[in-house]
């Protein structure tokens, strides 16, 4: 990200389903840096592929944009994605990124824009983040991936981002590292965002804040569900992890969070199943599997129960 000669060009790629956070918190700090700065530091422009992409809410992205095949050429190139990136295919993007790294472009990707990348070989041997949503489809899909949990993560000729209010940090820095600390600063105060996060800040609330319980062994007994989701482990090897009884511990979760242990574990399995369900291109019987459901006719009882309606219906 050395200082480039002004404006520093920056193409924006929108995946169909992108999520607007994502998107607006990447170009937003840019636009205020050209407006603090009084010049045009930062170009960006909407790189589209196919049709007009919808972001989240079901809107499209204003005008102006350009087609991938008469893009020019660009200092960094961002690919912006919502959930159904981890199913989205697109050879001649893949393509079109590759020839523009080889040129010595910038390549990134913000929030769900890495499993692209991640998947097309963009990140080989490369440190790389994503939105903690797909953290989990990385490590068992690219197990080669370099993955951090971090807000983002800038290796070399690759940047990428967790998603949400992330990217504002990562273009912070980028100003920061282009144009000095106290700029960066600046923009930060336009957005009423005092406090720039370092990149390797965590995307996530800790257990105890999210959960919002100090009792140890609840702590310890919810961690160990939510790395054992395809395997889950009984109440007794909980227990054990836990330093408590079976009892004691059964006791102490109802208090804590309104469930049983057993309860708790099925729910995070289930929300799980959900996301997967949702985002990536799996049958039933996979997700079941995944998620730690002995047959695809136990999942579906189970997911029908929590949520009303079969695994069939997150796919609609």
């Amino acid at each position: 990200m050395a200082k480039n000669k002004a404006p520093f060009r920056i193409g924006i790629i929108p995946i169909n389903g992108f999520a607007l956070m994502s998107y607006a918190a990447t170009v937003e700090p840019l636009r205020a840096a050209n407006l603090l700065n009084g010049a045009d530091l930062y170009e960006t422009t909407n790189i589209q592929i196919g049709e007009t992409p919808a972001k989240s809410s079901g809107l499209g992205l204003e005008p102006p944009q350009i087609l991938l095949k008469t893009a020019p050429d660009f200092d960094l190139v961002l690919l912006v994605a919502g959930s159904n990136a981890v199913g989205y295919q697109n050879p001649q993007l893949a393509s079109w990124l590759r020839r523009t790294a080889r040129s010595g472009t910038l390549i990134g990707g913000v929030s769900a824009g890495p499993v692209f990348l991640a998947q097309n070989g963009l990140l080989l041997n490369r440190r790389m983040t994503v939105h903690w949503e797909h953290a989990d489809f990385i490590q068992e899909n690219i197990p080669d991936a370099l993955l951090e949990k971090s807000l983002y993560v800038i290796d070399r000729d690759r940047m990428t981002c967790g998603g949400g209010t992330a990217p504002m940090d990562l273009m912070l820095a980028l100003i920061a590292n282009q144009h000095g600390q106290k700029l960066a600063q600046q923009v930060g105060d336009w957005f009423l965002h005092t406090a720039i996060r370092p990149a390797t800040g965590p995307q996530r609330a800790g257990l105890a804040q999210r959960y919002d319980t100090t009792s140890i062994p609840v702590l310890a007994a919810i961690k160990a569900i939510q790395t054992h989701i395809a395997n889950p482990l009984t109440l007794p090897q909980l227990a054990k992890i836990a330093g408590a009884s079976p009892r004691q511990l059964s006791r102490l979760f109802t208090t804590a969070v309104g469930k049983t242990p057993m309860a708790f574990g099925r729910q995070i399995r289930l929300e799980k199943a959900r996301s997967l369900l949702a985002s990536a291109p799996l049958s039933v019987s996979e997700v079941a599997l995944m998620t730690g459901f002995s047959s695809a006719a136990h999942f579906s009882t189970a997911y029908s129960k929590q949520y009303g309606a079969p695994p069939s219906a997150a796919r609609r």
